[in-house]
């Protein structure tokens, strides 16, 4: 056991203007085993390649230990899995990784396959099994969960929950809940660490925000009023100090008037006290701002009815022939594992060319508002992605403002972007198009706790009939009516 100390840490990037991290003191344990949230864009994974000695920092951080970073990067993927895993792990015998895959549901003969025949799902878990047999390490997990099912994250967190000595990255909350012990929060001004997982992170969190409200409206009330307390006692200071004019006894209006003065300082002296306080107050806020949603209702209850559906790959059926309708009001939830054809069931409904059999039918002159999964196609300014989705440019970049936009973002190329950052473009376009139908294809990949949170409460309040994959277990559960599982 050793700790990790970082001291007055102050980072920003050549090219920008602003600090990522200013004077950022904390410490942790390295048996610990940390979440590690924030908002999209505010540093995470910039504080992981400051640990790993990537850029050039003011202060200190302090470790003994060596770092190893997930994903891990392979340079060549068509060597067999076991050659790559070696490479991650050059001391690990045959048996080591075996027993790891066996932890995680992986058949061990993926070990004597080409490493790009994996599915992603396969490939984050070998990977992960191997950079945890390099004994000493301390182990920094970005985002793990963006390639795996809602099966194979319960896998991995449970697989996490046996191991020690690692930061995660993961926006997913049941996730995080299931394998970790502490939190180390990324929040407006400054690292915060704490113990627990994070529902009860969560919960101080929120009880810690509700006191320093209480606390801010308490000195607001008392500063307005010590400010005109002191206000009138000056006024009538200077009311008697000019009564002396013609008084018979000059000494004792001017000790009268001296001492109205006094209870003036002393009221501006406790004004001024005051306003400090509050300003200690509500610095790390995370304010989400209400969305608004404008769904289309359906002149009829049925918009889509799928009849006896599968998509064909290669001739062959990539799940057992589904029927279900969708109906107003209805957020259908589509399961099933990675690969089963979640995606391509979507695409088909969207008006794809997809290989398929059954029918799809759908309404006439059905609106339909998409969300695709790959974010790799995004380009260009904001306003003309507005111009090119024909939306309204000011509603759209509103919404992205209460999505944690930064205004200084709005000029800026969106493949350029964070992962979360595109994603959130996507959704913004979405909830500025008036539709029958939201068809969301795993909406919250990448996205930060607190958006998915505010997403939650849009869909709850203004009920659009939807279909949505979403490995978020808490999302699932939260928002959906119905599921439907592809095998």
């Amino acid at each position: 056991m050793s700790v990790i100390k970082v001291e007055n840490l102050t980072f920003s990037y050549p090219s920008g203007e602003d600090f990522i991290f200013e004077n950022v003191t904390f410490q942790i344990d390295t048996d610990w085993k940390l979440g590690f949230i924030g908002r999209n864009g505010r540093g995470k994974t910039t504080f992981l390649n400051l640990l790993q000695g990537k850029y050039s920092y003011s202060g200190k951080i302090i470790s003994s230990v060596q770092f190893d970073y997930f994903p891990y990067r392979v340079q060549d993927k068509t060597k067999l899995t076991e050659d790559i895993l070696r490479e991650v792990c050059p001391t690990a015998e045959e048996w080591e990784f075996m027993r790891e895959l066996t932890l995680l549901e992986v058949n061990y003969d993926v070990l004597y396959r080409p490493f790009n025949t994996l599915s992603n799902g396969e490939q984050t878990k070998v990977l992960l099994s191997a950079l945890f047999l390099n004994e000493g390490h301390f182990l920094l997990i970005d985002e793990p969960t963006n390639h795996l099912d809602t099966h194979a994250r319960e896998l991995v967190s449970a697989y996490l929950r046996k191991k020690k000595s690692f930061i995660l990255v993961s926006h997913d909350r049941k996730f995080l809940d299931g394998c970790v012990d502490h939190i180390l929060s990324l929040n407006r001004t400054n690292i915060e660490v704490q113990s627990g997982n994070f529902s009860s992170f969560m919960t101080n969190f929120e009880r810690q925000q509700d006191f320093e409200r209480r606390q801010n409206d308490r000195l607001q009330t008392d500063i307005k009023r010590l400010r005109e307390t002191a206000k009138r006692t000056a006024v009538w200071a200077d009311r008697v100090e000019a009564s002396k004019i013609g008084a018979l006894d000059k000494g004792y209006v001017g000790h009268k008037s001296a001492k109205m003065m006094k209870r003036a300082k002393s009221a501006e002296a406790r004004q001024q006290k005051e306003i400090g306080q509050k300003s200690q107050l509500l610095k790390n806020t995370e304010t989400a701002e209400n969305l608004k949603l404008s769904p289309l209702v359906y002149r009829s209850e049925t918009l889509v009815a799928f009849s006896g559906v599968t998509v064909n790959y290669n001739g062959k059926e990539i799940f057992s022939p589904t029927s279900f309708t969708v109906k107003r009001g209805d957020r259908i939830a589509l399961s099933g594992k990675n690969g089963s054809g979640k995606s391509s069931l979507l695409k088909l409904l969207c008006g794809e060319a997809i290989p398929h059999s059954g029918t799809v039918k759908k309404g006439n002159d059905l609106i339909v508002s998409y969300v695709p999964q790959d974010t790799s196609w995004l380009s260009g300014t904001l306003s003309e992605f507005a111009r090119q989705s024909k939306i309204d440019e000011s509603l759209f970049k509103a919404v992205l403002h209460k999505l944690g936009f930064e205004k200084s973002q709005f000029d800026k190329d969106i493949s350029n972007f964070s992962d979360g950052q595109k994603k959130k473009t996507l959704i913004a376009k979405s909830l500025c198009e008036s539709a029958h139908l939201y068809v969301w294809d795993e909406p919250l990949n990448f996205i930060d706790i607190y958006s998915r949170i505010q997403i939650e409460n849009l869909i709850l309040e203004f009920q659009p009939t939807m279909i949505f994959v979403e490995h978020d277990k808490a999302f699932q559960e939260k928002i959906s009516t119905g599921k439907i599982i592809l095998a």
